[in-house]
């Protein structure tokens, strides 16, 4: 008996078979973006890729060579940026962007995401760093992916037949319906054809289903692995330029602040030519100094080494304060106490820290290009050693200056006033700069001593710190030596010296050891620790 024996003559059998294609024969809405993503989002998105050459650059490499390429970077770059990022659902997909939600799957899933989305999340700049720092790998997984977009494409037809299928059960039940007797009977040729459209349906869904699933085996195959590599070594890149702004001193509110562009510029110029050697260096004195800081107290009374005679009441023993306690001795406790002859502890502890200025003379002479044990130059330490002292200004709110210098008519100057947040490409000028050429202690020693004159005219500030970092011996006259502790004198500021890998400047009869009231040598230049008592006195 043949199938339009056995189909349904009644209408209702008929609709309620057929009611489930009912649906879909309008087409439903097909995502070009695995993402669920708002307005804000996509706004984001446009303006880090106007503002990026780099993602600019790569979408338009991607797009020579495979169709929706800037989609999956959105995808990626959304991944990154967004704090839950959502998946779609994979048949909400167009079937031409099945690959881009494979990989975008994979990336969310593997292991390494978590980590990289912790450095990203909120920071359109460091999600562009993780879309780049991908870049090889989405290219090699859109190479492999080749067969999957082919196959996407059957996809895509395929469900266009079912579309079409379902819509002709549409019409076929329709044509039913017009049929219709009153008693609900359906004539068998429009029974018939409700039922041939349902079985064609039936078989379009059946190989629209069947090639979705042979489109993601195709995708791109070792996905999984390719994501998680690439989730990893992303991470890592992020890390890596968020520690070398921190050794710069670079804080995330700042570079929150900072232009897409500047950013951008800043971070290349920190990784690359003389300064990315220096930033693990740098990044270790300002531990230390910091560390060196929480140790100190700021005029404490330090070790108890005896008794002696004055008036500081914070200091006095106990039986001097006894004779408060006895109203005929009171007397002679106001007498002593005003002729400063009470009885007191007598200690000795740090020196106390300076209010003026802090000057920090690096000697870029050609020997200070010579690298000690571990390849750190000289200029390298006493450079990353300056620096941590310009930190050590803005906490105690202090001016810095850096001066630079080598022979008496090579000199520059770097001001760094506490008023103003350290500009860091100034700080990034004062590091890089190289004078070469020999070297004279009279030309910096009297910068710095006619700055903290200026700042003693200025705002009375007396009491400021140069500190000389050197690895060359020199002379200097007898006339500017005795110009130079009238100045001392007037304006009670001290003078600490660094000899540099060089132990005979730091000798008892070198110049260096008569112009510093504290001197120290520096030999192992991967010791930042060897420093670390200037950071507890000035």
């Amino acid at each position: 008996m043949g199938r339009a024996d056995t189909a349904p003559r009644r209408f209702d059998e008929l609709a309620s078979r057929a009611g489930k294609w009912l649906g879909l024969s309008a087409a439903p809405e097909r995502h070009t973006a695995a993402l669920v993503a708002d307005r804000f989002d996509r706004i984001t998105w446009r303006d880090t890729y106007e503002q990026s050459a780099g993602l600019r650059d790569l979408a338009e490499e991607l797009s020579r060579h495979h169709d929706h390429g800037t989609d999956l970077l959105t995808d990626v770059f959304l991944a990154a940026y967004k704090v839950r990022p959502r998946l779609r659902e994979r048949a909400e997909m167009d079937p031409t962007r099945l690959v881009n939600h494979q990989v975008i799957t994979s990336l969310v899933e593997s292991p390494g995401f978590a980590r990289l989305h912790r450095e990203t999340v909120g920071d359109p700049y460091a999600a562009a760093m993780a879309v780049l720092a991908q870049a090889t790998a989405l290219r090699g997984m859109l190479e492999r992916s080749r067969d999957g977009r082919e196959q996407a494409e059957r996809v895509k037809k395929a469900q266009q037949d079912a579309e079409g299928a379902a819509s002709a059960v549409s019409e076929a039940l329709q044509q039913a319906a017009d049929e219709t007797a009153e008693d609900g009977t359906v004539p068998a040729p429009a029974a018939d054809a409700v039922q041939q459209a349902i079985e064609a349906a039936e078989a379009a869904a059946g190989q629209a289903a069947r090639d979705a699933a042979q489109a993601l085996v195709a995708a791109a195959p070792g996905v999984r692995a390719a994501t998680r590599s690439a989730a990893a070594k992303a991470a890592e890149a992020v890390r890596e330029e968020a520690a070398l702004m921190r050794a710069w001193g670079v804080g995330p509110g700042e570079l929150e602040r900072m232009p897409f562009d500047q950013r951008a510029r800043l971070a290349e110029r920190l990784r690359t030519g003389r300064l990315a050697q220096w930033a693990e260096l740098i990044g270790r004195f300002r531990q230390m100094a910091d560390g060196e800081r929480a140790r100190k107290v700021e005029n404490a009374a330090g070790e108890l080494v005896g008794v002696t005679l004055g008036d500081d009441l914070s200091r006095v023993i106990p039986s001097e304060l006894a004779n408060l306690g006895l109203p005929e001795l009171r007397a002679v406790f106001a007498v002593r106490y005003a002729a400063g002859e009470l009885m007191l502890y007598d200690s000795q502890g740090e020196q106390t820290t300076g209010q003026g200025a802090i000057i920090a003379c690096v000697d870029t002479s050609h020997s200070m290009y010579e690298a000690g044990p571990g390849g750190v130059t000289r200029e390298a330490w006493a450079k990353a050693c300056a620096l941590a002292l310009l930190d050590q200004a803005r906490h105690a709110r202090r001016d810095f200056v850096g001066i630079l210098f080598s022979a008496a008519d090579k000199i520059q100057t770097f001001r760094f006033p506490a008023d103003r947040p350290a500009d860091i490409t100034q700080v990034l000028d004062f590091a890089e700069t190289f004078l070469g050429g020999g070297t004279s202690y009279q030309a910096p020693l009297t910068a710095a001593g006619e700055l903290l004159a200026e700042e003693f005219n200025d705002a009375a500030r007396t009491r400021g710190d140069i500190v000389m970092l050197t690895d060359d011996e020199c002379g200097v006259t007898e006339k500017w030596m005795r110009g130079w502790n009238d100045a001392k004198h007037l304006l009670g500021f001290r003078v600490f010296g660094v000899a540099i890998g060089a132990p005979r400047v730091a000798e008892a009869d070198s110049v260096l050891e008569a112009l510093c009231d504290n001197l120290r040598s520096i030999e192992d230049l991967t010791d930042v620790h060897a420093a670390a008592d200037l950071f507890r006195m000035i």
